[in-house]
């Protein structure tokens, strides 16, 4: 089975754990890359890419390219997969946090009739009702659980 994992690049450690549990069940897995690059074309690291971003208040920085090539590259991996993997942990205050990113990787996984799976319960967002209209599998941690 081909598994994409998504979620908030905030938990892209826990992605690589995941990561390597699947794959050492047997599965294929993807998931966001761990570099991207720099407005000088540059490699950075993921995670340093998502703290500039965090930050960036121009709307016309280079950082929004390189955003729209990692939505259209990750909804390449979700065509690819059987299956995604939401890693829903807890960010901003929100329990079991997902984000707009990663609301609309479920949209499309969905449109794509790919079985989503949670890794944690829904999380009580204002788009509570979109995600429960996709039929998510809540797996609570249990990855023996994704079929």
């Amino acid at each position: 089975m081909k598994i994409t994992i998504c979620g908030s690049i905030a938990f892209y450690d826990q992605m690589l754990a995941v990561q390597k549990e699947l794959e050492n069940s047997g599965y294929e897995v993807k998931l966001p890359p761990l570099t991207t690059k720099d407005e000088n074309g540059n490699p950075i690291s993921v995670i340093e890419f998502y703290n500039l971003r965090r930050a960036e208040t121009d709307e016309q920085s280079w950082m929004w390219q390189r955003k729209k090539e990692a939505i259209k590259m990750h909804f390449d991996k979700i065509e690819w997969s059987d299956v995604i993997l939401v890693l829903n942990h807890d960010k901003k205050g929100i329990a079991n946090y997902i984000g707009g990113n990663t609301l609309m990787e479920m949209g499309v996984a969905f449109y794509l009739n790919k079985p989503i799976y949670l890794l944690q319960p829904l999380p009580e967002i204002s788009y509570k009702e979109e995600i429960l209209g996709m039929f998510p599998i809540i797996i609570s941690g249990d990855l023996s659980k994704i079929k």
